[in-house]
């Protein structure tokens, strides 16, 4: 046995599961693992849970445990923390089961229903106002914007042209976000929970209200432009989500937050361009240096979403460093 799978068992036999049978769940992007342990329950007990396997100093389950704790006491389905091992990178939290939107949408489910559902659950961080937000959170605005957005230039641009950046490129794509944010219309921060798409919600139908929406994945959660996770949602990297739903979200967030329905538009453009263009430079970054290729099926997609964001009049300059620096025959990179 490792050395981590021994300090996973102990933490499993103090939190009172040394009885449990476990499996993998799941892994993803970052070097966490996920596992369920399931054991014989006396009625009414809990028969099942899941350890999350957060290795520092590479991860660090704090976050996780402050934000779960803060969106549940907003009436949001985060899994309830049972145990933790914060030192070692081990939590023992509810399991939400299976049914994440990718499957039941797989099955056939109501995409409409499921869309709405979570975007009224965003709306539920928007009327909280200031509660929403944590001390101390971090703002993913202004300049960390761009610094998120540089991994494009820095990972993207040089697997797909075979060079890096000429000379004075990096400064002149900073300088066009720089140009392009100076549009943001102002609008008040919300919680940002950054990775809301359909691998990270779950539809649990016993519960009432917005709390058949369960999420994960919200430890790197910030605070910034409410319509951020709302592209996170609508232009998911991984799935096309139809055209009448965008919309139909885009309105319903709109009309219940009661916003300018123009200043959000430009507000989500510019979330959109950010997004899109992060995302495509972390799918290379983890092919060349986590040798990971199975996301790079998804650039094609990403492209089209970051194009059409670029389209909006307050991505004008960065639509001109896009255009000179990746034209169309560079954005194929990936494509089947």
């Amino acid at each position: 046995m490792s050395e981590r799978n021994a300090l996973r068992a102990d933490f499993v036999r103090r939190a009172g599961w040394g009885d449990a049978a476990e499996r993998l769940l799941a892994g993803d992007a970052s070097f966490r693992k996920y596992f369920r342990l399931t054991r014989p329950a006396p009625q009414g007990a809990v028969g099942q849970a899941v350890v999350m396997d957060a290795p520092p100093p590479q991860e660090d389950v704090a976050p996780f445990v402050r934000i779960a704790r803060h969106l549940r006491a907003l009436g949001i389905s985060a899994p309830e923390i049972l145990a933790e091992d914060t030192a070692h990178g081990f939590l023992l939290i509810e399991d939400l089961g299976d049914d994440t939107y990718a499957r039941v949408l797989a099955r056939g489910g109501d995409e409409g229903e499921l869309y709405r559902l979570a975007t009224d659950v965003l709306l539920v961080l928007h009327h909280a106002g200031p509660r929403a937000l944590l001390p101390g959170l971090g703002a993913y605005t202004g300049e960390a914007l761009i610094e998120a957005a540089m991994l494009l230039p820095e990972w993207y641009l040089p697997a797909a042209t075979g060079h890096e950046a000429p000379a004075g490129e990096l400064d002149a794509y900073r300088d066009a976000w720089r140009r392009c944010l100076a549009a943001l219309p102002a609008m008040a921060d919300t919680l940002l929970l950054r990775d809301y798409h359909q691998d990270n919600l779950l539809l649990l139908p016993a519960r009432p209200g917005v709390r058949a929406c369960g999420v994960l994945d919200f430890q790197d959660a910030q605070q910034g432009h409410p319509s951020y996770d709302l592209v996170s949602l609508v232009e998911d990297a991984r799935r096309d989500v139809s055209p009448a739903v965008q919309r139909a979200c885009f309105d319903r967030y709109v009309s219940e937050a009661g916003l300018d329905r123009a200043d959000f538009a430009t507000g989500f453009a510019l979330m959109a361009a950010q997004r899109h263009a992060r995302v495509i430079g972390v799918f290379v970054r983890l092919l060349k240096r986590d040798r990971k290729p199975v996301y790079l099926h998804h650039l094609p997609r990403v492209w089209r979403l970051f194009e059409q964001a670029l389209r909006h009049d307050a991505l004008q300059p960065l639509r001109a460093w896009v255009d000179r620096l990746l034209p169309p025959a560079t954005r194929r990179f990936g494509a089947p």
